[in-house]
């Protein structure tokens, strides 16, 4: 590692405490009164070293895009902390939220909703330039040119619309818009997910060669455990709004403590023939719960395999259980984990 790359990587760039984010039920036509609560996200808390990225995954609908919109205050969070750089963003007004934006961008998962379709791909990434009134006409045309090289596209790509790109291509452009600023940290909201699989892999690259090259720090919110381990220094496991497990991503792979985290591991099929003949599924019994309704105690005490009385009565605090890898449950312990039985 050479010295500019230590240096990325000192100190925390964003740290999250306690972070909620429920959105209220609401009862009536005329007078309406609140009845309850969907809590999307309860209760997170996670850091990011600076040149990091930590991989987010989870079932769909456990609150992973909901705690990145949140955390760049797309959202505005319920309740609890969020420190970019040191500077508390949930104490900000909105000139104060306005100001950050260019350190901290987010690239969404659909690569085509995302762009406005009426404008070309110039305007399309120099318009939070044009926004944040950060350089003159000619410099945000060199701008444009130098983002669509950096990304992998062509200057002649400039006039173009969306529709005249593949997804992969679309997706690219969403990238250089989101760099156009210059930012610090980037929430990348399953932004491979809608890709074919061939261009998965490439688009996963550029995030590396783009984080290698510009220091960037990244949240990186997927599905596919195979590119979040491949991409994440560390990963935080979501269920129910929850992180149920955070630890750096060598350790999780190997060393899976949390029975939801063991669950997921088993279902990523092996490349080899014969740990995927030998490969055993952990089928979990029942549905999620509703975020409306969650169940008292640990929130995966309904489908979990292990689960006694502790489980269902005592909602269990995260707990570092080797150095650096956390999990919340009640279960673990540095001998056995949590291991589900053959």
């Amino acid at each position: 590692m050479d010295s500019m790359e230590h240096g990325q990587k000192q100190g925390v760039l964003l740290r999250v405490e306690n972070l909620k984010k429920h959105f209220p039920i609401m009862r009536g036509t005329i007078w309406s009164r609140r009845v309850g609560a969907v809590k999307a996200v309860d209760d997170v808390s996670m850091e990011i070293k600076r040149g990091d990225t930590l991989g987010v995954v989870g079932e769909s609908g456990c609150g992973k895009s909901t705690t990145g919109r949140a955390i760049l205050h797309l959202l505005k969070p319920t309740s609890g902390n969020v420190s970019l750089g040191g500077i508390e963003l949930t104490e900000l007004d909105s000139e104060g939220l306005r100001l950050m934006r260019p350190r901290m961008q987010m690239i969404f998962q659909d690569s085509y909703d995302s762009l406005n379709p009426r404008h070309s791909v110039a305007k399309i990434i120099a318009e939070p330039m044009v926004i944040h009134g950060t350089m003159d006409q000619e410099g945000m045309r060199g701008r444009v040119m130098d983002l669509l090289e950096l990304v992998g596209l062509n200057a002649n790509h400039a006039g173009r619309f969306p529709h005249e790109f593949s997804g992969g291509q679309r997706q690219r452009i969403n990238i250089a818009r989101a760099l156009s600023l210059s930012p610090e940290f980037v929430v990348c909201d399953e932004p491979i997910s809608a890709l074919d699989v061939s261009i998965q892999a490439q688009v996963v690259n550029l995030f590396q060669s783009l984080q290698n090259k510009l220091g960037l720090t990244y949240l990186f919110i997927a599905h596919d455990l195979s590119m979040v381990e491949h991409i994440s220094n560390r990963v935080a496991v979501m269920y129910l709004g929850k992180v149920v497990e955070l630890a750096g991503r060598d350790d999780l792979f190997r060393n899976p403590l949390h029975p939801y985290t063991q669950a997921l591991m088993s279902a990523v099929p092996q490349p080899n023939p014969k740990r995927e003949k030998n490969r055993r599924r952990i089928m979990l019994k029942g549905e999620v719960p509703s975020p409306a309704n969650p169940p008292p105690g640990c929130v995966f005490s309904t489908r979990c395999p292990l689960a006694v009385n502790i489980c269902r009565d005592g909602n269990p605090a995260s707990r570092e259980i080797f150095p650096g890898h956390f999990t919340a449950c009640h279960l673990a312990d540095e001998k056995e984990g949590s291991k589900i039985p053959v």
